[in-house]
């Protein structure tokens, strides 16, 4: 998945992938001579929502030797993270994003056929450049903690200042993302569709914390219409590839949608809070404030986040249905025992429940 998530060791074995990989390239690349795979030093990475395999590519053409770093993402083995899980589709944002100023690796192919590695999957370029850590959370851990102050001011910069480039965009070309359903407005659309997760994540075990959240959500739902725009879904530092404080790339687009842009600055700030506040951890010297932060997207976008506390609540209540299924995916895999409790109590519950009022998780 996209949200920060607990990550395994790769399942696939290794060399047969690289085999059946090659294979498959030699029918994309014919006229490539000598072509290549070789598996990349140290494990891939992969989550409960979808794997990321690391391979250089090389072959030989015209005379020149050619070597290419790729990554080839994975739709998820069985039952995933997300009721459902489009590797096309994620493969279609980026074909669009790249044909704007939103910095994305370039995508090179796509395969629907679940027949050469056992999903879909796509392959894309390998950008280089530091990827703040999720685990653990870079206000703790991680090359974050050791730059200087004036380099995490810029790294947070650039990662709004492209965030809010995301909600610049025209969005024409992806209104096909917007959230099915017969509601009127995306929001409303998107609550019916979380509210569908969420019976489907709990499988009738209760959920006493987003039960709640839900019910705050539905009554303080915004009646205006907010402007519409292409929301990232997923948009936080730990989704983008830094060089020099500087966004070269954003990933991970399978929470994309259209709706209300703040909802992503939202996301983006309740993301920040888990990984300092919901640690009981200070964030770090030159990571500007939150007055700061929606100060400037405002000043960006020319929009309004006159609507903020209700998006940070939906994100910590969507963050926290998630987290219902990463909790099982981790119960199964063996990393939490069969009576854990981590799907009720969790850093996104204790924090949604503390934002509400609500008692805290048991």
């Amino acid at each position: 998945m996209s949200a920060p998530e607990a990550r395994t060791a790769t399942r696939r074995d290794p060399e047969a992938t690289r085999v059946l990989l090659e294979k498959w390239l030699h029918e994309q690349l014919p006229q490539a001579d000598g072509l290549r795979v070789v598996a990349q030093d140290g494990p891939s990475a992969t989550g409960f929502s979808n794997e990321t395999l690391l391979f250089d590519l090389s072959w030989r053409t015209g005379g020149h030797d050619v070597q290419r770093p790729i990554v080839v993402r994975c739709a998820p083995t069985g039952e995933g993270v997300f009721p459902e899980y489009d590797i096309a589709r994620q493969h279609r944002i980026l074909e669009l994003l790249a044909e704007t100023e939103v910095p994305v690796p370039r995508v090179y192919w796509l395969e629907r056929d679940d027949r050469v590695l056992g999903v879909p999957f796509y392959v894309m370029e390998q950008v280089h450049g530091r990827i703040p850590t999720d685990n653990p959370p870079y206000h703790v851990g991680g090359w974050v903690t050791g730059i200087e102050p004036a380099e995490r001011t810029a790294l947070w910069w650039s990662g709004l200042d492209v965030l809010a480039r995301i909600h610049q965009l025209d969005p024409a070309p992806f209104e096909w993302l917007d959230t099915p359903g017969r509601a009127v407005t995306p929001l409303e659309r998107q609550l019916d569709a979380y509210r569908d997760f969420l019976r489907w994540a709990a499988r009738g075990r209760p959920q006493p914390t987003c039960e709640a959240a839900l019910a705050w959500l539905d009554r303080e739902r915004p009646r205006e219409q907010a402007p519409v725009r292409l929301c990232w879904g997923d948009a936080r530092p730990g989704n983008m590839i830094f060089r020099e404080g500087c966004v070269v790339a954003v990933l991970d687009w399978e929470m994309a949608t259209i709706g209300d842009p703040q909802s992503d600055l939202a996301w983006w700030l309740f993301l920040d809070r888990h990984h300092s506040e919901g640690l009981g951890a200070p964030r770090l010297p030159g990571f500007p404030s939150r007055e700061a932060s929606i100060a400037r997207w405002e000043s960006n976008t020319g929009l309004r986040a006159d609507q903020l506390a209700y998006y940070e609540v939906f994100a910590g209540f969507r963050f926290a249905v998630i987290m219902i299924r990463v909790a099982q995916q981790l119960t199964d895999s063996g990393f939490l025992p069969a009576d854990s409790r981590f799907e009720t109590n969790n850093i996104v519950t204790r924090l949604l429940a503390r934002m509400l009022d609500l008692p805290a998780p048991e």
